[in-house]
């Protein structure tokens, strides 16, 4: 006697569950605003902060000297170069939605999208590390 792996109630369910994710998935995308503005923080303190509209490079000096090359260009952001040994941070791609960032921790640098006139308070954060 042959044992089958999937039964036909099995592909449904699959396919009923693929369509929920891909109808949540779209609502998501949907839904996200881009941001205006580019916000960078050092070490917790925000530094700088520059239109996502206006091309730019900058270069970050962040935390004990180590340094990022911030781009801004054709409404997107993302770090260019980084000092870092693992260089995560350059290989989290281009940003331009509101709340979306881009992290380096070796460096203590974080970039991160913004809507205008949109203030981080205390209350958007889940936890405070001291």
């Amino acid at each position: 006697m042959e044992k089958t792996l999937l039964r036909k109630n099995d592909i449904y369910l699959i396919g009923i569950l693929l369509i929920i994710f891909l109808l949540i998935l779209g609502g998501v995308k949907l839904t996200q605003k881009g941001g205006t503005e580019v916000v960078v923080s050092i070490d917790g303190v925000e530094a700088y902060s520059f239109p996502i509209d206006e091309d730019l490079e900058f270069e970050i000096t962040g935390y004990d000297g180590g340094t990022n090359l911030l781009i801004i260009e054709n409404g997107y952001a993302y770090l260019k170069e980084a000092s870092c040994p693992d260089k995560l941070c350059v290989h989290m791609g281009k940003i331009n939605k509101d709340g979306q960032s881009i992290i380096c921790l070796p460096n203590r640098v974080v970039v991160e999208i913004r809507s205008a006139g949109k203030i981080k308070s205390e209350d958007d954060y889940d936890t405070v590390v001291g």
